[in-house]
């Protein structure tokens, strides 16, 4: 019975029999008990997920992928927040090494190879969300899931070179994945013969007041742009605040760009023009990873895989 009960391997159990017993439990009532299940088995049946913060709009979806493919596996979700800073990054670990989950899925903007070994020699899996440049191959079962922040950048600006726009401004964000995403802002011009120019980039933490205020100063240069780059969807719309303040016309004026298509982005007026990084499936691969680590299916070397993105055009651009 505890065989059918505890989810273990029933397979010398009939069907038949196997059914009375899920039947006749469900009429008492009765749940398994996690924590005698956890002292048993050494396993919580939970995974975490680490990110650098709960409250931006690109996480609900991301968070959603990772919740549908736990809950397939009997698991259940913890969340960590982080605001990218190293203390908690390595709070957040130390939570999990004390045997609060089997797996992590997170961001991870401070943490090195030897931050993780003591999750990996305990069996715990990880999936490593960063970008291209994160973490080299190793002979560790570490994986990494990334986005190519450099390439979809450098397709966002090139559109709006191909549109006819050669003073083309960006927010840059202040986090990691600026340094990416402003890389190939920096190829896309190069690559066109335009100049760079490190009066149109401003630096701005991913939220819609910076992107307002940094917006509000771009639009202070002279020349003035004819468009912006943002390096997420709430540096753009801040961006599009201060563009609309100052009486002019988006795209006919200045012509705006995102970068993450959150829920809002095709709410706002005109529509953002936008470079998607569907974050469900993000969050769905992240802990198919994940768990194809803890059934043991997959005992390779640390795997890296690539991420697709699309950009999604919209009013704004």
């Amino acid at each position: 019975m505890s065989y059918v009960l505890n989810g273990s391997d029933a397979s010398a159990i009939p069907d038949e029999t196997r059914q009375r017993i899920l039947d006749a439990a469900a009429q008492l009532g009765y749940t398994p008990n996690r924590v005698a299940q956890s002292l048993r088995t050494q396993k919580t049946r939970t995974i975490a997920g680490i990110i650098e913060d709960i409250t931006n709009p690109f996480h609900p979806a991301f968070e959603r992928g990772i919740q549908e493919v736990a809950e397939a596996n009997g698991y259940d979700l913890i969340m960590y927040n982080t605001d990218g800073a190293i203390d908690k990054e390595r709070k957040a670990l130390s939570s999990v090494l004390e045997g609060r989950a089997d797996g992590v899925i997170g961001s991870f903007y401070h943490m090195q190879i030897a931050d993780f070994l003591p999750l990996l020699t305990r069996g715990i899996a990880v999936v490593r969300l960063n970008g291209i440049d994160a973490l080299a191959d190793t002979d560790y079962p570490l994986d990494t899931l990334f986005l190519d922040n450099t390439a979809a950048a450098r397709m966002a600006v090139e559109f709006l070179i191909e549109a006819g726009h050669r003073r083309i401004a960006m927010l840059a964000g202040t986090s990691p994945p600026r340094q990416d995403r402003l890389r190939g802002y920096r190829q896309a011009l190069e690559q066109h013969g335009i100049i760079y120019d490190e009066t149109l980039v401003e630096a701005n933490d991913f939220s819609v007041a910076e992107g307002k205020r940094g917006m509000a100063v771009l639009l202070t240069r002279i020349p003035r742009p004819t468009a912006v780059f943002a390096a997420s969807d709430l540096l753009a719309m801040g961006a599009m605040l201060s563009i609309q303040q100052a009486g002019l016309r988006i795209p006919q004026e200045i012509a705006v760009v995102g970068f993450d298509d959150i829920f809002a982005a095709e709410l706002v007026s005109p529509p953002l023009t936008t470079v998607a990084q569907f974050q469900d499936q993000m969050g769905r691969r992240a802990a198919e990873m994940l768990f194809e680590r803890l059934s043991g299916r997959v005992t390779a070397p640390g795997r890296r895989e690539n991420m697709p993105y699309q950009l999604i055009v919209r009013g704004s651009a």
